[in-house]
Formats: C-alpha cells, structure tokens, sequence
C-alpha cells in the first residue's frame, strides 16, 4: 500500500451486491478530508454486463487505478446496459484524488496501486433485499448469475484480507 498522505490518494471500496458500497463510496466523497477534489469511479458504469465482474476489476486496474497512480490519465467506457455495448469516455484526472467502488475492484493489483482498501458486507438476506429494492426487477434475474461471480472473485482474490478496512452492515 501507498502512502494515504498523497495529495491525490486512491481508495478502492468492493463488497457484494447490496453491502453498500456505493451509499459508503458517496458519504466518503461527500466528506472528503482533502483540498483536492476527489473523483469517484463506479463499476456498475463499466461492466461489460452480467458476465463481466471479473473484467470490470481489469477494467479498474488497467483503465483507471493503473493510469492515476503512475500520474497519467486514464479513460474508461460507460457500458450501455440497454444496447449491450460500450458507450462514450470518461476521463480520470491524476491530480484529483479517486475513489473506485464495485464489485470485483479489490484485486492484488488494485490492492498494489491504492491507499485504502475497503471491503463491505452484510448478511446474504440483508443484501439481496437492499440490492432487489434498489435495482427492482431489472436485477431479479440475475441475482445468482452475479452472486457467483462474487463467489468467484472472493476465491481468487481474497478481498477481505487485502482490505485495509472492513466494513460489515446489517
């Protein structure tokens, strides 16, 4: 881990569906201690669809996480979740601090780059009743299609232990 007493630190925030990574990711960009703006980066805008959490965290690394910390700009596509395709760029600025928040975001290389780590979780029912609330039917669906991508990425990166802090909600 970098030193957090950069002027433009990186912090990565990953969790299941419906922890409450983004509502965290908002109040910490909200309060942000810095005098340098912060930008805040989430996965939900760049995953390839439904089967894309493991190359959204790909994504955040070689796109945005990578690029800010070696000072040079990164650019990312939104994906169009309605036309399954990528839509227009999106610029992240080096000297701005950076939040990244989703799903799949701490891996050991985003892990390598950022200046705070967090994972959140929850209770499996609390989640998935959050999430379904949130995003309705359009999520129905694909609850276990995600949910094991999830599974998936906890087994190959070990967010949790990779966390610089660990956030558990109701």
């Amino acid at each position: 881990m970098r030193a957090a007493d950069r002027s433009n630190p990186a912090v990565v925030i990953d969790g299941r569906s419906g922890a409450g990574k983004s509502t965290l990711a908002r109040r910490v960009a909200e309060n942000w201690p810095l005098d340098v703006s912060v930008q805040l980066v989430a996965l939900d805008s760049f995953y390839p669809g439904w089967d894309g959490l493991a190359e959204g965290g790909r994504i955040a690394v070689d796109e945005v996480l990578g690029p800010h910390s070696r000072g040079e700009s990164g650019v990312w596509n939104r994906w169009d979740w309605e036309l399954d395709t990528a839509a227009e760029s999106h610029t992240v600025d080096p000297a701005l601090g950076l939040i990244v928040e989703g799903c799949g975001a701490l891996t050991r290389d985003a892990a390598a780059v950022a200046d705070v780590r967090v994972w959140v979780d929850g209770p499996a029912a609390s989640r998935k009743h959050r999430a379904l609330e949130r995003d309705g039917d359009g999520f129905r669906p694909h609850w276990d299609r995600w949910a094991a991508q999830e599974d998936a990425h906890i087994r190959a990166h070990d967010p949790v232990e990779l966390a610089s802090i660990v956030v558990t909600v109701p």
